[in-house]
């Protein structure tokens, strides 16, 4: 069996201990079980598979891309796995695991210095100028994960999981934004199933952008880039929610201990926002979250690093 086709088909769990009473069933979709770790193994097979079919990618080809991590050792396993040179730009603002974890499946990494280990606007864009230099020279792919229209069509297999997994019973989805192509992609497939789900976003509050305020330096890694990405439909979202790094740092915190769910800050940023949600919709109503990447991308770092 090729490891490719280990992608996707991942468990559902409801969440038990950190949900208050009161409150509708929280369910947490659990992508660490994808091969790499992340959800964001769905989305690197789309875009080099598509690629492939249509002759973009061709054999020989070397991959380029610019990622906070997840998103480049998801690529680098589908290039591992396909043959493929892959050249990633990332930087010293996210977690030592993640750029480990690049490397040993053979990603070739070039760093760009963050403002003090922050996500900013400004590392997102100069990550971005480093990607598309690289990309010029000889064949090269750049999969440039913010325009590619591609990666949305990875995450469809994800809503028809939640859609079947729930038996359609499903009142809403909360999930954090980055590139937005997933949270686009499972949106897609549930509101075409059901209009009258509701579709929730998360940012981090410190930049709020989707709502209109300021970009800022915030934590929560692989989310929240300082600009509304290309891929975003807002036609898609009844609501956006901000939630605090430190907010989402403690849920992650509180997932491992009261629920045995080891993951990473945005999943906990997903379930603080998917808890507020919950309270209003009130008991008989189901939301579906996801645990986009497992903790353990995550140890050296203040989430879990003991004290």
């Amino acid at each position: 069996m090729d490891i490719l086709r280990a992608i996707g088909n991942t468990s559902m769990v409801r969440l038990r201990s950190v949900v208050p009473l009161g409150c509708a069933g929280v369910f947490a979709k659990l992508e660490w079980e994808n091969p790499t770790g992340s959800v964001k193994d769905r989305m690197a097979h789309a875009v080099i598979s598509r690629a492939e079919q249509d002759g973009r990618l061709k054999p020989g080809d070397t991959v380029v891309e610019y990622t906070g991590g997840s998103t480049g050792a998801s690529l680098a396993l589908v290039c591992a796995a396909k043959g493929y040179r892959l050249r990633i730009v990332s930087s010293d603002a996210f977690s030592r695991e993640k750029l480990d974890h690049m490397a040993a499946l053979g990603a070739e990494l070039t760093l760009v210095r963050s403002e003090g280990g922050l996500t900013t606007k400004r590392l997102i864009l100069d990550m971005i100028d480093t990607a598309r230099e690289l990309s010029r020279e000889p064949r090269s792919h750049w999969t440039d994960q913010l325009n590619n229209q591609d990666s949305v069509a990875g995450y469809r297999a994800l809503g028809e999981e939640i859609w079947s997994q729930t038996k359609g019973e499903i009142d809403a989805f909360v999930h954090c934004v980055g590139t937005a192509a997933s949270l686009r992609g499972v949106a897609t497939v549930l509101k075409l199933r059901d209009p009258r789900i509701r579709v929730v976003a998360v940012e981090p509050a410190e930049s709020s952008v989707l709502l209109g305020g300021q970009a800022g330096p915030h934590k929560i890694e692989g989310v929240g880039i300082g600009y509304l990405p290309p891929l975003w439909e807002p036609a898609l979202v009844d609501e956006i929610l901000p939630v605090t790094t430190d907010d989402a740092k403690a849920m992650a915190r509180r997932l491992a201990r009261e629920e045995a769910l080891f993951a990473g800050t945005s999943s906990g940023a997903n379930v603080v926002a998917a808890i507020q949600l919950a309270a209003r919709l009130g008991p008989g109503a189901n939301v579906v979250t996801l645990m986009a990447d497992s903790g353990l991308k995550y140890l050296t770092t203040d989430v879990y690093r003991r004290r």
